[in-house]
């Protein structure tokens, strides 16, 4: 099964000059904790909940005034719309990611793809994605952590 057959084509995005109170108040309201960000229809980064909280409020930086590009996280993985469900499982699984941006060949956004979309695929992936993003990572394991 190929990404596109089970990606969310509707995708909430960022953009990199919005400040991070919109962008908190729009994950709040979608019950998210990531957005891609998109400028001029291509993907640029992606801001978590926990950008904005390590980035700026432990910075006491004034959420009103910070934009998204100050805060984002910058080389983000994705997959391509055409690739197989499972490669998009390993590229979660590997970078400990519950949601993937998802690009056509021009590389240009069109959707995202969760765990929950892999749970509607045929095979593991769904499994292999949440075995790989469970794995404690290395701060966890020397912390006690995970």
């Amino acid at each position: 099964m190929q990404v596109q057959d089970i990606m969310q084509r509707k995708v909430a995005i960022a953009d990199p000059n919005m400040t991070i109170r919109d962008v908190a108040r729009k994950m709040r309201a979608d019950n998210i904790g990531a957005l891609p960000v998109g400028e001029n229809d291509r993907l640029v980064g992606v801001v978590t909940d926990r950008d904005i909280v390590m980035r700026a409020v432990a910075d006491n930086r004034t959420p009103g005034n910070t934009v998204v590009r100050d805060v984002m996280s910058e080389g983000v993985s994705y997959c391509f719309e055409d690739d197989d469900a499972e490669a998009a499982a390993q590229i979660m699984a590997r970078d400990q990611i519950r949601r993937l941006p998802v690009l056509n060949r021009d590389r240009r956004l069109v959707a995202v793809i969760a765990l929950a979309d892999l749970g509607r695929s045929e095979g593991r992936a769904a499994q292999d994605a949440l075995q790989g993003i469970s794995e404690p990572t290395d701060g966890e394991r020397r912390s006690g952590r995970g």
